[in-house]
């Protein structure tokens, strides 16, 4: 049987080895029960071992390659096969709006976007794994003060308990990558509020990691300018410096806790509504 010609528009690096393709299917195990919605099945080599477990499983696929080679090896998911591209689907419907596992080999050139989508629809994907480029899963595991800790660290964290799993060597695919992958999963926290505003949480999370060598004073000024604009009160220059002068503000973003940040947000929030 033809196989699929993986495509670099696409991102896709299919997994050839049989081990680590059950390894990853297994770590959906963790949250036993719900359906599986598996994003970006390629040829199904995870496929196949997701469709042994007793729960019911749809997969999402964006090349039409691929789709039709699902269809022909395993017409019994018919059904199941959704051509379409995550990022732009309607979560709710997945399921009839019933919770889901999300798993998958992910593209690497979304990788980040596919986890902010989960973010987007948080109370319907209570568990979350898969395999991803090392240094994305190194960035969503990471603690403060650390290197490798930023916008996917605090955003993720502050609703998910993320594991690092293991890590996959290049060799397995075709074609290899020229980075290390690695497997990992996120279990929906106890977290149902932030106690702040959370569109606001992340602007500011986003906007202060943009310059993340920057101290938290600089690198927040253009945000506190643009908001002021819209502000109900008349901010002055007395009440930016006044802002400011927080010791907090002489740190750098990888240096705050997700509580700082939502702090923060808190604080942002009421010099806004000054009077």
């Amino acid at each position: 049987m033809r196989t699929v010609r993986p495509k670099k528009f696409l991102g896709q690096h299919f997994l050839t080895d049989l081990d680590v393709a059950r390894r990853i299917a297994d770590t959906v195990d963790a949250c036993p029960e719900l359906p599986v919605l598996e994003v970006g099945p390629g040829m199904g080599v995870m496929t196949q071992f997701l469709m042994q477990k007793a729960r019911t499983l749809k997969v999402v696929e964006l090349d039409f390659e691929s789709v039709e080679y699902l269809r022909r090896t395993w017409p019994q998911m018919e059904d199941n096969i959704i051509e379409d591209d995550f990022l732009k689907m309607h979560l709710e419907r997945t399921f009839d709006g019933q919770p889901f596992v999300l798993t998958g080999n992910y593209p690497y050139n979304i990788s980040s976007q596919i986890f902010f989508k989960m973010l987007d629809n948080k109370d319907m994907i209570p568990c979350c794994t898969g395999m991803i480029q090392k240094e994305v899963a190194d960035r969503i595991c990471a603690r403060p003060g650390t290197k490798a800790y930023g916008i996917l660290s605090v955003l993720i964290q502050a609703w998910y308990t993320p594991e690092y799993l293991f890590t996959v060597e290049p060799g397995v695919f075709n074609p290899p990558p020229k980075v290390r992958s690695a497997v990992i999963r996120l279990t929906r926290n106890d977290t149902h509020s932030l106690g702040c505003d959370e569109t606001l949480f992340r602007r500011l999370v986003k906007t202060t990691f943009n310059q993340r060598r920057k101290t938290l004073r600089n690198n927040i000024r253009p945000l506190l300018n643009e908001l002021a604009q819209t502000a109900a009160g008349s901010l002055t220059t007395d009440d930016f410096a006044s802002f400011l002068a927080d010791p907090l503000f002489n740190l750098r973003p990888e240096q705050l806790t997700l509580e700082q940040f939502v702090d923060l947000t808190n604080s942002l929030k009421g010099w806004l509504q000054k009077p």
